[in-house]
């Protein structure tokens, strides 16, 4: 029996000699039967590899577009049909491609019936994050709905997701939040000299590497933007860029030009005091067309620095997205009604009420007052079975008539002695 032809997949060409003696580092190929092709990608460049893979499956794969039955449908065709119809509108591309090209080398060789719990455990075990292989497994189940919206197969597949984490609730008291701006603001470069007699001396610098991220922590606690968001943010309307309007004291979080999606980012009035802040960074040209600049140019990412922030003060389990949760958290502790707090952060009423409702201070306050507030009783009382309450009348009157005797008011009333 021949052997099944694998669909396109990466492979990590190992470090070799040529002929001249020349070290040649690790490099992507892509696969394709007998053909190698290169996507100039060394060994730690796995995402832009990834990309150029899925690049490459759309400009040279047609999938078959006609009904079949599952069980001779390859799942190569069923993500390269997903890619060519909605790639064009996803607000992340990138991202899209790189997630694809990791189902397309566990998947495409696989037909469509072969999508089970087993197989789903699996591909989770493969990827090695059970929260990666979620955010996969859910772009796989959206593509193969698509194929049986467009009429391509009409048997039913499921995909088994693994379970959601645990959501992430860590957020900055004020004290951590000064800290660590205090870390971003006064921190200085050290360098270490590798030359003359004083090699291996730290020397400690001028530079002010961290200053740049002590603009994006300020943002992102007076608007609870998420990162993106903050990093494209922009007193110029542009393009791909988020803006904000100065004059006006408006942020528009949403950048132009890119589709909105479930991450509702609505424009939101500016806090004075931030307003203040991005006005002297403009003026003075701190932040010349970007306020979160690094070397005069925007920054995609600032997970290196805010790791590398954090470690210097301390603070444990704290990402950028921590500054959007503490935004939620801090205006629940101030009293702020839901309705106003979730129209400002861009979330709904329900997700705020779920995650952060409990720092509200009338959270359940109701309920505790009237527990508070009841009419006190003895729990022995309350416990005790019921006794037969006691005629008041028959109160027995000792020693009335003589010694060993008893009677009762009623029978001292009725003889006339009292």
């Amino acid at each position: 029996m021949p052997r099944r032809k694998q669909p396109p997949r990466l492979w990590l060409r190992p470090a070799r000699k040529s002929r001249a003696g020349a070290k040649r580092s690790a490099v992507w190929i892509i696969l394709d039967g007998g053909r190698q092709i290169g996507t100039g990608c060394v060994e730690t460049e796995v995402r832009a590899a990834q990309a150029a893979l899925a690049e490459y499956i759309q400009e040279q794969y047609q999938p078959n577009r006609i009904e079949r039955d599952i069980t001779q449908i390859s799942i190569a065709d069923v993500i390269a049909i997903y890619e060519e119809d909605r790639g064009g509108s996803q607000a992340n591309k990138p991202k899209f491609y790189e997630r694809l090209g990791r189902l397309n080398e566990f998947w495409g060789a696989m037909k469509l019936s072969e999508v089970t719990g087993s197989s789903c455990r699996q591909y989770v075990r493969q990827r090695g994050s059970a929260g990666g292989a979620r955010r996969d497994l859910e772009d796989l189940r959206a593509a193969i709905n698509h194929h049986a919206k467009e009429g391509f197969h009409r048997g039913v597949v499921h995909v088994v997701l693994p379970p959601k984490g645990q959501p992430r609730d860590r957020w900055l008291t004020r004290s951590e939040a000064a800290r660590l701006l205090h870390v971003c603001w006064r921190y200085r470069e050290i360098q270490t000299q590798h030359r003359g007699k004083g090699t291996g001396r730290k020397i400690l610098t001028d530079k002010r590497p961290l200053r740049h991220l002590a603009r994006f922590i300020l943002i992102g606690l007076y608007t609870g933007t998420r990162a993106g968001a903050i990093a494209s943010a922009s007193p110029f309307k542009e393009e791909g860029n988020s803006f904000v309007d100065l004059e006006n004291g408006i942020f528009y979080r949403l950048a132009r030009g890119v589709r909105a999606t479930n991450k509702r980012q609505p424009p939101v009035p500016i806090p004075t005091r931030l307003l203040a802040h991005l006005r002297r960074w403009h003026a003075k040209g701190i932040a010349q067309h970007h306020f979160v600049e690094w070397n005069g140019a925007p920054v995609k990412s600032v997970k290196t620095a805010f790791r590398s922030a954090s470690k210097l003060a301390k603070l444990d389990g704290v990402s950028p997205h921590t500054l959007r949760h503490t935004a939620a958290t801090w205006l629940m502790q101030l009293g702020v009604s839901e309705w106003q707090a979730s129209g400002f952060l861009g979330m709904s009423p329900e997700t705020l009420r779920r995650v952060y409702g409990h720092h509200h201070p009338a959270y359940l306050g109701e309920a505790a007052t009237a527990l508070s507030n009841r009419k006190p009783q003895s729990l022995v009382v309350s416990l005790a079975p019921d006794r037969k309450r006691r005629d008041p009348r028959r109160q027995v009157v000792e020693n009335n008539g003589g010694p060993g005797r008893t009677r009762t008011c009623n029978q001292t009333v009725m003889s006339g002695r009292l």
